[in-house]
Order: structure tokens, then sequence, then C-alpha cells
């Protein structure tokens, strides 16, 4: 890989992970900001993946490997999460019109 190849990959990548973080701050629900971290996380792998083959550092895909198995886990249990926090709040709401 050239180093002008490079310093395209990692500009491009760099200016998504920004537009990322606009995301995420700014995203109207829990939801939106959510999948803006997992934006992020999908960025930061393809950084390292960029940097292990431009710096032939193969230590580099292990982390990547390890973020993205994290990054998966934690888009579960926040997904998980949500799902029941709107069932409970479904089920709240059917009991409080049955009560007089």
């Amino acid at each position: 890989m050239t180093p002008l190849v490079a310093t395209t990959i990692f500009t491009c990548l760099g200016l998504a992970l920004a537009l990322a973080c606009v995301r995420l701050v700014r995203g109207p629900t829990v939801a939106d900001r959510v999948v803006a971290l997992e934006v992020i996380a999908s960025i930061l792998i393809g950084v390292l993946a960029s940097y292990a083959v431009f710096f032939k550092v193969p230590q580099a895909l292990d982390v990547a490997l390890v973020l993205a198995l994290t990054g998966f886990l934690a888009a579960i249990g926040v997904s998980r999460y949500l799902v029941r926090r709107a069932t409970l709040g479904q089920g709240q709401q059917d009991r409080s019109e049955t009560r007089p």
C-alpha cells in the first residue's frame, strides 16, 4: 500500500468517525446513539485493519477482532435492554388503563 492510498484511507475513516461522533452527540433517541456507537466501532476496526496492513503489524488485527466481538456483544445487550424497556412500558400503560 502506497502512502497516498494510506493517507486517503485514514482521511476517509477519520471523516466518517467525526460524522459518527456528531450523530452520537445529536442522536434524538437512544437507538440512534447505539447505532452511532456501532458505526464508531466498525470505523475503528477499519482503522486498525488499515494500520495493520500499512505498517505490517499483525497484532493490530487481534485488537480489531476483540473490538468487533466486544461491539457485537454490547449491541446485543443494549438491544435486549431497549426491547425489555419498551415491553415493560407498554405493560404499565395497559395496567393503568384498567384501574378505575
